[in-house]
């Protein structure tokens, strides 16, 4: 059915102005991104067709790109193009430190701005949370870049910017592709020689965290610091 032809209060964007983004689903809410159908599809039509292009639904949006949406019959690169660049504001949004302080005692703090960008990257990624002397975040720096296996960590580029940014603690966070945030023995050994690091520059390492998919380890919390 037409959009138009609905009831107003049915009408996906209409709806979000009167009931609020919550009563949407998903497919509404992706339909007011893409804004129009094709000659025979509505918009909330195609966009439930983009939410079941893969097994792993909504998902798929995560590391999508533009290509790739663009092999759906009704989107073209301007529509593919509205999709990656809503996702990745979203992601921005998720990931942005909070300008707050962070309880260094409780790693869902630290969790809370890492999980709904890393939980789905396909490589690792180590990041450095680096904070001044009362627990706030001055920056996330991200160190490393690896592939499925392994991340290249040196504590010279690991504690760079740190120390040039006279920071008084560090996290560090990284993310295990698989979703199994459980650390590997090189995990452990990394964390070890980092944390010898920070003493001869005097900077306290508070924690490691491994992200997985919805799941993440404190090294800390498992007594493996």
């Amino acid at each position: 059915m037409i959009i138009k032809k609905l009831p107003v209060d049915e009408r996906p964007q209409e709806k979000l102005v009167i009931y609020g983004n919550s009563a949407l689903s998903n497919a509404e809410l992706l339909a007011i991104i893409i804004r129009t159908g094709t000659n025979n599809k509505s918009a909330v039509t195609l966009a439930n067709e983009i939410l079941a292009y893969k097994e792993n639904g909504i998902a798929f949006l995560a590391e999508c790109v533009p290509e790739e949406l663009a092999e759906i019959q009704g989107i073209g690169q301007v529509k593919a193009c509205q999709i990656v660049a809503a996702i990745e504001l979203g992601k921005r949004i998720a990931t942005k430190p909070k300008e707050m302080r962070i309880n260094v005692n409780n790693p869902e703090a630290i969790v809370d701005l890492f999980m709904e960008k890393m939980r789905y990257y396909k490589r690792e990624f180590f990041n450095v949370v680096i904070l001044n002397t009362k627990g706030e975040v001055i920056s996330v720096e991200n160190v490393a870049i690896g592939n499925l296996n392994c991340t290249i960590i040196h504590p010279r580029e690991i504690f760079c910017k740190a120390v040039k940014k006279s920071a008084s603690a560090v996290i560090f966070v990284h993310n295990h592709p698989s979703g199994n945030p459980t650390p590997s023995r090189e995990d452990i050994d990394i964390t070890e020689r980092l944390i010898k690091a920070g003493e001869v520059l005097g900077i306290k390492v508070l924690d490691h965290i491994i992200i997985g998919d919805g799941t993440f380890l404190s090294f800390r919390n498992k007594s493996l610091m």
